[in-house]
């Protein structure tokens, strides 16, 4: 058990990192050594376990990370940017792999991991299933084959406590999308429609987002055409999807050189 990679999970209270937690202490391939809050939340100072309502496992929740990032030989991570930015500082001096699914994040966000990979792995996705990734791939090509009298629509549908929007999911398939058809996405967006739009632009990729409810994550590319439609789709039902293939990241990360990597590299699509 002591040989075992040491995990540690940043937003220990959420619905994500509770999963995350779980499948870590479900695993036989890592062990959990530590657990992260913000400063002040209720769950500081106890036990992971008794706050996630079952016994205690002997791992504390704290707000101050870099002890525990010491301890860790990975960081999987599903916050906000801001929070992402500084763990990513503090995972790149403990040399831990750091997993990054956390969405929402802007260019220059991105580009302040890049001095961090110089030093750790970070292998960051919008999305950590297999079935998204290869639905990326197969955006991808489809887009490829077809010209601009296809209309793409990028539709995706979300609980109502994800607070951003478009998802990281569906900003990966509309960059799938502008990739196969050689344009640059920022060029061709057509995102936030209200009121008297006008007509689509021929050739813009859209985005429309649902929230409500407790949907896990729903995800539609829709090529649309006079006559024809083309759907490519997916579906989670249950995060842990998300929570297994970010703890595959992490065990991937410990042979792997300091860099940065995508669940394309994990997966080796």
């Amino acid at each position: 058990m002591s040989d075992l990679p040491g995990i540690v999970i940043t937003g220990a209270s959420g619905r994500m990192g509770q999963m995350l937690i779980q499948s870590v202490l479900n695993s036989d391939k890592c062990k959990l050594v530590g657990t992260i809050e913000r400063p002040g939340h209720d769950w500081i100072g106890r036990d992971i376990g008794e706050c996630m309502g079952g016994q205690a496992v002997g791992v504390t929740v704290d707000s101050d990370p870099l002890d525990a990032f010491a301890r860790a030989q990975a960081v999987i991570d599903f916050t906000a940017p801001a929070a992402t930015i500084e763990f990513a500082k503090l995972a790149a001096q403990a040399r831990a792999v750091h997993v990054i699914g956390t969405t929402g994040m802007t260019e220059d966000d991105i580009a302040q991991l890049e001095p961090c990979a110089r030093h750790a792995v970070i292998v960051r996705a919008g999305n950590m299933s297999l079935g998204v990734n290869l639905l990326v791939q197969l955006t991808q090509k489809v887009a490829a084959a077809l010209d601009e009298d296809f209309d793409i629509e990028v539709i995706e549908a979300h609980h109502h406590h994800k607070i951003d929007a478009p998802s990281g999911t569906a900003l990966m398939l509309g960059q799938a999308a502008a990739d196969g058809r050689g344009v640059d996405l920022k060029d061709v967006t057509d995102s936030g429609r209200d009121g008297i739009t006008g007509a689509r632009k021929r050739g813009d990729i859209g985005f429309s987002a649902i929230r409500g409810g407790d949907i896990v994550g729903e995800h539609d590319v829709l090529f649309a055409a006079a006559g024809e439609r083309i759907v490519l789709r997916h579906m989670a039902t249950d995060r842990a999807i998300f929570a297994r293939g970010a703890l595959k990241a992490a065990l991937w990360g410990q042979d792997q050189k300091p860099g940065e990597y995508d669940m394309f590299d994990v997966l080796g699509l």
